[in-house]
């Protein structure tokens, strides 16, 4: 499902004001959960969430945190539920073993860097964590209560921001804003944007602390690209990100291709777009998560697709990592 353009508007339309009553109710309900004292693990917990429905950087950041406790010798374990797997858990990932299918595109991605469990119960999950590594790191589960967190980081694309501000369905906003920072400990700020420093002058009133940083293209990938016409295609939570992203390292967008987040290719999804670069002669261009979830298809021409399309990965680059650095150090302390 792709979220609709008009929840990131900074107004509200008319569809948003009518469908307000209903976001209300459903964001008072997840701010009530949010209040709910969870169960605790055995080992400190790091909470990557997103305040919004839809993509905002979550699993860079996770990744990062991760890449920031293993250079102070920790050893971190992932800990997700698996979003779109059919496994209910606890199970450790093995991308030898598992596809997407069978775990979600995140872990798939999250395992490359350290141990990643998928649990749709996250304390036992946890206990499995527990067992793999001094540290868990959470991509996602801010809003589910069911496990006490040791530090929560909420991550928030500079851009877009919380959109027009309302709860979903009037909105992207998950829970309102002013409940989730009572319960967050610093915000990530990727991007730059007036709508993304609104709501990091929020965060900074409520005594967050502002980690701000960027998604930097892989430099070697980015060079392959350069000068290229292509065709982008992504099911993540914001195609249009992707594309810049290939336009600011020199490839020419001919034609960008979107799906909702997580999308699962079709066979006819797949022959479309291999014919349409044949036609166009275009290089096909897609994301790491996307790569994921097309490679390990059932489909031949899903395969064929992944076989013939390039990925250009991103990772989060902090303005100051050391500051994030003091503030999980600080978590972690005994």
């Amino acid at each position: 499902m792709r979220a609709p353009d008009w929840w990131w508007r900074d107004r509200p339309t008319n569809l948003a004001r009518f469908l307000e009553p209903l976001g209300s109710i459903i964001g008072v309900i997840t701010a009530r959960r949010l209040a709910e004292r969870g169960g605790r693990a055995d080992i400190p917990v790091i909470c990557v969430g997103n305040p919004v429905a839809g993509g905002a950087g979550k699993t860079p950041t996770a990744i990062a945190v991760a890449g920031i406790l293993k250079r102070n010798g920790r050893r971190p374990v992932f800990l997700s539920r698996g979003y779109g797997g059919r496994l209910a858990g606890p199970v450790q990932v093995d991308p030898a073993r598992h596809g997407s299918v069978d775990v979600g595109d995140e872990p798939l991605l999250l395992a490359r860097y350290a141990p990643a469990i998928v649990s749709g119960d996250r304390l036992e999950g946890a206990a499995l964590a527990a067992s793999l590594g001094d540290v868990i790191v959470m991509d996602d589960g801010f809003q589910n209560p069911s496990l006490s967190k040791d530090l929560s980081l909420l991550v928030v694309d500079g851009g877009s921001g919380v959109g027009n501000g309302l709860c979903v369905p009037a909105g992207p906003l998950r829970a309102p804003l002013d409940e989730q920072l009572a319960r967050a400990q610093g915000l990530v700020l990727i991007g730059k944007g007036a709508a993304g420093e609104r709501v990091a002058s929020a965060a900074a009133g409520r005594g967050l602390a502002i980690h701000r940083g960027s998604l930097e293209p892989d430099r070697r990938a980015a060079a392959g690209l350069r000068g290229l016409d292509v065709l982008a295609f992504a099911g993540i939570g914001r195609p249009d990100k992707f594309a810049d992203t290939l336009r600011s390292v020199g490839a020419d967008v001919v034609q960008l291709t979107a799906f909702g987040d997580h999308h699962r290719f079709t066979a006819h999804e797949a022959r479309a777009l291999l014919m349409a670069a044949e036609r166009a002669q275009l290089t096909l261009v897609t994301t790491e998560k996307d790569m994921v979830r097309l490679s390990g298809a059932a489909d031949a021409s899903v395969r064929e697709l992944a076989r013939r399309s390039r990925v250009l990965p991103v990772a989060l680059v902090f303005e100051d990592g050391d500051a994030l650095a003091v503030q999980i150090s600080d978590v972690l302390r005994p």
